[in-house]
């Protein structure tokens, strides 16, 4: 019986990801296969990382090492360690040209550790055994990686620029868990350049949804400032220049009767420099300017609501230093 043909993309293609939960993992036997030993050996940057995959699900091993490394040499080294002890799982995507860094997501130790600080049971904070590969197959890992990078490159300028960085990062997940009876961005932080702060939510769009959707979205971002009083800007990130100027030419007219601050940006303009001056605001014509500078522009801008720990909140539910601790951002 002839072969079937093998399908373009998906499960059985040439380019299905392969995660690691299907490939062999060295048996290790000693003092760090007790948990307890495990979370002793760790360190504070571990844990950070541990806390950050739980809070992001994904991030590739560039990303963490412009984090928490100096050199990618010390990240993969450290990388691969704790995916040998199983605090983080990984996979790499096959792709048609070239190869894909590896991307790590959050292991069997380590969900067990970020449930004994939180004291609560594993279960409890989400993992199954098949994250990984849910993660891997998933049709929204380009749209989240996209975001992902975008935000790591923000948040590592505080490594060499102190006064710049991200001061505050929150996830899709935590974005749902306290607006989302309203709106659900793909991200929320806050930009801070000197003396001048952006709060700011971010959608990142592929290009898969019709110009009418991403615009059913702005009535949303409007109520949200009436409900809460407060008025970050919306940061609209396409891939390609031609997608950002029909998605202003969309968005002008309503986002100007809602009162919006909305800029735009494609990754045809921000590539590694997202704080770069490559953001267009709507209202204020097509000059595009620097990430620092919409703060200037729009000096109404305010801090989202919500951000305040309250009783409801538990150590998962706490926001994440963009950053790990200063004293371990080295190899």
């Amino acid at each position: 019986m002839p072969a079937l043909p093998r399908p373009n993309d998906g499960p059985g293609s040439r380019y299905t990801a392969r995660a690691a939960t299907t490939r062999p993992r060295r048996a290790r036997r000693g003092r760090h296969a007790d948990i307890a030993a495990l979370a002793s050996w760790l360190t504070g940057r571990d844990l950070w990382l541990v806390r950050m995959l739980h809070e992001h699900r994904v991030l590739t091993t560039p990303q963490i090492t412009r984090l928490a490394f100096t050199t990618a040499r010390s990240a993969q080294r450290r990388l691969q360690l704790l995916h040998q002890h199983n605090v983080l799982d990984s996979f790499r995507p096959l792709v048609q040209t070239g190869s894909a860094p590896e991307h790590y997501t959050l292991g069997k130790a380590g969900a067990t550790l970020l449930a004994a600080h939180a004291g609560i049971d594993a279960a409890d904070i989400g993992w199954r055994p098949t994250s990984t590969g849910r993660i891997a197959y998933s049709p929204y890992l380009g749209h989240d990686l996209g975001v992902n990078e975008q935000l790591t490159q923000l948040a590592a300028q505080a490594r060499t620029r102190p006064a710049t960085g991200l001061t505050l990062w929150l996830s899709e997940r935590s974005c749902a868990r306290r607006w989302g009876d309203i709106i659900r961005p793909d991200a929320y932080a806050h930009w801070t350049d000197g003396d001048r702060v952006l709060p700011f939510f971010l959608e990142y769009d592929t290009g898969s949804q019709t110009l009418a959707r991403v615009e059913a979205k702005l009535p949303g971002y409007a109520a949200f400032t009436t409900t809460t009083g407060t008025r970050p800007v919306l940061l609209l990130l396409t891939r390609t220049q031609s997608r950002d100027l029909a998605l202003r030419r969309r968005l002008a007219d309503p986002a100007r009767e809602l009162e919006l601050r909305i800029a735009t940006s494609s990754l045809d303009f921000t590539t590694d420099t997202p704080w770069g001056p490559w953001w267009a605001p709507l209202a204020l014509g097509t000059c595009r300017t620097a990430l620092s500078e919409l703060a200037s522009l729009w000096t109404e801008i305010t801090e989202a609501a919500g951000l305040e720990p309250s009783d409801a909140d538990t150590a998962l539910t706490l926001p994440v230093p963009p950053l790990p601790p200063a004293s371990e951002a080295g190899p």
